[in-house]
């Protein structure tokens, strides 16, 4: 087994992104990208594409760097503490690991594409409001040589900004079953899709598509006809332990900046850190993020070393880094008084982006039932 301390590689990675991340993508790029209405900076997708972030997950043979999911979450993890936007996850993470698995031609290809930033994929997968595959009803009916797909997906991440989609259909059975499920690779320009972009209140990009008659050939499917949902599960776990180390990295930098506060602000003639009851709240919150960066390192590490066993490590990971996430910036909030509640002040960006990653990919309450149901409750 992998120790779950960091390689000497892996310090190395996470110290160059922290450092280029501090300077090319701090807080307050999150809040000029708020303010131009822009989801993320293109300039510095190009950028993370150069630095060859975006083949992480990628083989070499399709110009990736290979370095595994431990890795992606280093990067996730960092640009969570600094609420770098960009469709990491969506496109260098579960679209990437998906593909990988189709092993085809065209999906190489699309790594490679991947890899270059040429292309940015999203994932479609959800219908409603909470993360439920299985339930997929959209249609991908058999019509000729190919399949008419009738439908529409909700809260897609990165919709609006992605090129290509992976769109989960039914060729087969009743929503609530897995099986009948097949996923498709489709060019969003492609007659029949339309999309609605969503500002979420974290600022990024999300889009509700609607699929009307539109055409799929054979070539489009990834994976197997009415098995689509095993080649996309490795997938979407990849992107739930992802999310867990973006919301890890996330609750490490409200964490810091609460304390720095807290050193700061004075009553009293004393700083406010200086009161035992701030004091035990404070050490409370960095034992949750220790225990939750070591859940999150475990999450990547089975994902790397036996993917088809790490759906209860991933929703250890993100059930945790979810529940952590939201103590460490209700307590931010609240130790920062009334400056905490206003716009001008960095914290609320935390909360906000917290409040969303908690739902994406699944809220607490999903992956405690996946924990439950891995361990025969």
């Amino acid at each position: 087994m992998t120790s779950l301390l960091e390689t000497e590689d892996e310090t190395l990675l996470r110290d160059s992104a922290r450092g280029f991340l501090n300077d090319a993508s701090p807080v307050s790029a999150l809040r000029a990208n708020r303010d131009q209405g822009r989801p993320f900076d293109p300039g510095l997708w190009r950028e993370m594409a150069q630095m060859g972030w975006t083949g992480v997950l990628v083989p070499e043979e399709q110009g990736g760097a290979d370095m595994g999911h431990r890795a992606a979450g280093i990067l996730a993890g960092e640009m969570g503490q600094v609420l770098a936007a960009s469709p990491f996850i969506s496109s260098a993470v579960m679209a990437a690991t998906t593909l990988r698995g189709a092993a085809t031609g065209r999906a190489k290809d699309a790594l490679a594409q991947i890899t270059s930033g040429e292309s940015i994929y999203a994932i479609a997968v959800d219908e409603g409001p909470k993360h439920a595959p299985a339930k997929t009803a959209l249609k991908a009916e058999k019509s000729g040589n190919g399949y008419r797909l009738s439908g529409a997906k909700t809260f897609v991440a990165d919709g609006g900004s992605a090129n290509r989609v992976l769109v989960l259909a039914r060729t087969g059975g009743e929503p609530g079953n897995a099986s009948g499920l097949t996923l498709f690779d489709i060019d969003v320009e492609r007659a029949g899709l339309s999309r609605k972009t969503i500002s979420t209140i974290d600022s990024r990009d999300h889009a509700r598509l609607n699929f009307e008659g539109l055409e799929a050939t054979g070539e489009d499917i990834v994976g197997e006809l009415d098995n689509g949902f095993v080649t996309l599960r490795h997938g979407l776990e990849a992107g739930q332990a992802a999310l867990a180390a973006e919301l890890s990295g996330l609750t490490a930098g409200a964490y810091a900046m609460t304390i720095g506060y807290l050193k700061e602000r004075k009553q009293f003639d004393r700083t406010i850190g200086s009161f035992q009851a701030l004091q035990h709240r404070a050490a409370h919150l960095f034992s949750e993020i220790e225990i939750t960066a070591s859940a999150v390192i475990n999450a990547g590490r089975i994902l790397d070393e036996a993917p088809d066993q790490a759906t209860l490590a991933v929703s250890v990971a993100k059930a945790r880094a979810t529940a952590t996430a939201k103590l460490a910036v209700s307590e931010g909030v609240q130790m920062h008084g009334g400056i905490g509640m206003t716009d001008e002040y960095d914290i609320g960006f935390f909360m906000k982006r917290a409040r969303v990653g908690a739902e994406w990919l699944g809220d607490y309450g999903y992956h405690a039932a996946q924990v439950a149901a891995a361990r025969g409750f």
